[in-house]
């Protein structure tokens, strides 16, 4: 990768982390703390929050007939991702130790706390709990794909495409033949020791 490339990336990684303490900033006017595990809601806000709570049988008469029809579909999904989340747990479990890729933290992952919104019905917080969950497990995954992209197959498509990982920038340019194996190697020895992980 030439310096340039390296320069910009160092740029983003900078601006991500001024737009996440810009985020924290902002989260602070929204009057709430964290208690361990528990938010706190100041108790003039709670107090508005609970108004807006809709019951669940006002709930489900606003709810318009395709969106009642489709929970079948939507909710018919939780078995494939449980299975998905099943199998990458054992595939990290077994091949990550196999070749020293250093594990993908779950927790960093599933982080459930929108069951603690007071002006959420039971359906609401079930819902929130459902996406949650479901864009974990995707979220979760791909980051494990990734470090196995990264182990053994780290070189750039010639195309550009939609959705590259937080890992692709260090992948070797497509044709870039010149001392393939060794870059390889040198990019798993960088894994192994959980640099830029």
């Amino acid at each position: 990768m030439n310096a340039k490339i390296s320069q910009i990336i160092d740029q983003i990684k900078q601006l991500e982390v001024e737009l996440e303490d810009l985020i924290s900033k902002q989260q602070q006017n929204l009057n709430y703390r964290f208690d361990g595990a528990k938010i706190k809601i100041e108790a003039s806000i709670l107090k508005q929050q609970l108004a807006l709570k809709v019951g669940i049988i006002p709930w489900l008469k606003m709810s318009r007939l395709r969106s009642l029809l489709s929970i079948p579909f939507i909710y018919g999904m939780i078995l494939p991702l449980v299975l998905l989340h099943l199998s990458i747990e054992i595939y990290q479990v077994i091949c990550f130790k196999l070749y020293n890729i250093p594990r993908v933290k779950r927790a960093d992952y599933f982080v459930a706390d929108r069951h603690q919104l007071p002006y959420l019905n039971i359906i609401e917080k079930f819902n929130c709990a459902y996406c949650t969950y479901g864009n974990a497990v995707i979220a979760y995954t791909a980051e494990i794909i990734a470090r196995t992209e990264l182990y053994w197959c780290p070189i750039k498509h010639a195309r550009k495409k939609l959705g590259e990982h937080r890992h692709y920038h260090k992948f070797i340019a497509f044709g870039e033949h010149d001392k393939f194996h060794e870059k390889t190697k040198a990019l798993r020895a960088q894994m192994s020791k959980g640099q830029d992980i």
